[in-house]
């Protein structure tokens, strides 16, 4: 492991999360984006997430220091040249992740295993960007990367069989547990849990509670660590706007149309935590009911 190199495109939340699985698993990984500012503020992401693991005890300054120094931040692509994964975590636009595939293929090894952390675009479509269609594949991560256990693995119909034993055992690698998914819109997690929310949405809008309350009843009746609506704001209602967006082109049913009440709140540029204001109001620091706008 210590001779393999993972190369990590794009360096928001959960690129960076990946990068710092990676390099805890020892793994040498080159964490990329478009902008230096971007590759710093991932940096500065896992850095202080190490730092939390530091306070609680779960590692020492020296673990922490190791894992930083097997990360390298950059903007070019020549230095993922020499990958032996490409982990691919940009937002989710068809267009912006397949230019960014078509860039890598023309530089990096025949051998080079892509693989794309899609939440919901159909991994043989991103596929048919590149020349190596065999080994290309979803290795989709949860958020936070460094605590969520599962990984869904996606073969894409050309994806060969070595390519999938190699993304389980990249996974396994990792301390992940993986599941095998069919290429279907949303795949499995979130094909499920984007019901789960739509019908979240639908309740809020015909009043049967309040965004408050159907986030307590579910976490308290079923178990949830978060509610549907703390769970959008957190992973972000542009994502989950998204997602509902492929599953709605991808299926062609109209039960996965996306909720008016979250088009709005995205086009008002209320995304959630990243942004401040979301299903709550987070502009305090603490989490509170919305008072600005009626749900």
């Amino acid at each position: 492991m210590e001779n393999q190199r993972i190369a990590v495109i794009g360096a928001g939340q959960m690129g960076s999360g990946i990068a710092q699985v990676a390099a805890e698993a020892g793994y040498k990984v080159i964490l990329h984006d478009v902008m230096s500012d971007f590759v710093r503020n991932g940096m500065s992401r896992i850095d202080k997430t190490l730092s939390s693991q530091v306070q609680k005890g779960k590692i020492d300054e020296e673990k922490k220091r190791a894992v930083l120094s097997r990360i390298q931040g950059t903007v070019s692509y020549d230095d993922a040249r020499d990958a032996d994964v490409i982990v691919e975590a940009v937002f989710e636009d068809a267009d912006v992740k397949t230019k960014i595939f078509s860039a890598l293929d023309e530089i990096c090894r025949p051998e080079t295993v892509f693989a794309t952390n899609t939440s919901s675009i159909p991994i043989t479509r991103l596929a048919a960007s590149v020349k190596r269609a065999d080994r290309f594949i979803g290795i989709h991560f949860f958020n936070p990367p460094h605590v969520m256990r599962l990984v869904e693995i996606i073969p894409g119909l050309k994806t060969s069989a070595k390519t999938v034993l190699q993304a389980r055992l990249f996974v396994e690698s990792l301390k992940k547990e993986s599941v095998l998914v069919k290429d279907v819109p949303g795949f499995l997690v979130n094909r499920i849990n984007a019901a789960l929310r739509l019908e979240a949405y639908n309740c809020l809008l015909e009043g049967v509670a309040s965004v408050e309350d159907i986030d307590k009843a579910l976490k308290l009746a079923l178990g949830h660590p978060m509610g549907p609506f703390e769970l959008a704001d957190f992973v972000g209602l542009d994502v989950g706007l998204n997602v509902l967006k492929t599953l709605h082109d991808g299926y062609k049913d109209p039960k996965w149309r996306p909720s008016l009440l979250l088009e709005k709140l995205v086009l008002g540029g209320d995304l959630g935590r990243k942004t401040g204001k979301g299903w709550y109001d987070y502009t305090s620091g603490q989490k509170v009911p919305r008072t600005d706008v009626q749900f």
